[in-house]
């Protein structure tokens, strides 16, 4: 037996504002879930920066792209510009080779505009201390990996690492790697990271239906809440399977979604 629990509806314009607690009593987490969740529509805004962004890199002049490195981030500035960079750490800077700009439009415009080499360099140096902690995994593994960055308030640096979409059209979940930074960017403060053991994936197909499997979790992870969310038009269904609650997204005609929550009764182990 499972018993649904609440149906919790929002859009994005809605949950930035805030939502409201639901009436029905349950043992689900919403506060922390709504926590996760916040902090994944902040990573698909990023990443939509970086998809427009990288696109005109990719058509640039073939002697600036040969300057590039591995250190590429996006970051909004105290206007909630949104900026793309690419370019190269190296020698205890940052070359910076292509500066973007994006507007809300996502229409992308390049710049010579200047950034200051604090936030070049601080930012880079975060970039690679958290992917040297995932060297081994990534030479392993051989799955492609997307990197999210964000200052915090207190200045120091989060940096989410996640499978990205494989070139073959294959979807993964299974592993995600979150590393606080300190402002510097050279000292690892803390590392909230989830693996689960091995990566699973699903190639992408609007007819099947996922079921992510988190049985070792009792909580939707914020990977979990991520795959779903950022997948949810490539698959007719994603379902977060946890040990206490099954989590999924249901999309509506005006093309709207809502977070179906269901909490499993004690002693029942869904298959």
């Amino acid at each position: 037996m499972e018993k649904i629990v609440f149906l919790f509806f929002f859009t994005l314009t809605v949950l930035a504002k805030g939502q409201q607690k639901p009436k029905t009593a349950s043992n689900f987490d919403i506060a922390d879930f709504n926590k996760k969740f916040e902090v994944v529509q902040w990573l698909c805004k990023y990443d939509i920066i970086a998809w427009r962004s990288s696109d005109s890199v990719m058509v640039q002049n073939k002697n600036e792209l040969a300057r590039l490195g591995k250190e590429w981030f996006c970051f909004q500035d105290k206007n909630d510009v949104w900026h793309a960079v690419y370019g190269k750490y190296d020698h205890g800077k940052f070359d910076m080779v292509f500066h973007y700009l994006v507007d809300n439009a996502s229409k992308v415009r390049r710049t010579n505009n200047p950034i200051d080499t604090i936030i070049l360099n601080s930012y880079s140096r975060a970039l690679i201390t958290a992917n040297n902690q995932l060297t081994f995994l990534k030479d392993t593994s051989r799955i492609r990996f997307n990197q999210f960055i964000k200052q915090n308030d207190n200045k120091t640096f989060t940096v989410w690492i996640l499978p990205g979409f494989q070139p073959d059209g294959t979807a993964i979940y299974g592993g995600e790697f979150i590393y606080t930074i300190d402002q510097t960017g050279n000292k690892l403060l803390k590392a909230d990271s989830y693996f689960h053991g091995n990566f699973s994936g699903f190639k992408a197909n609007k007819s099947r239906e996922v079921v992510m499997n988190y049985m070792d979790k009792e909580k939707p992870t914020l990977g979990a809440i991520f795959f779903v969310w950022y997948y949810k038009q490539y698959f007719k269904s994603i379902v977060i399977d946890n040990s206490m609650s099954k989590s999924a997204v249901v999309r509506h005609e005006d093309k709207t979604y809502s977070w179906v929550h269901t909490e499993k009764q004690k002693g029942n182990k869904l298959k």
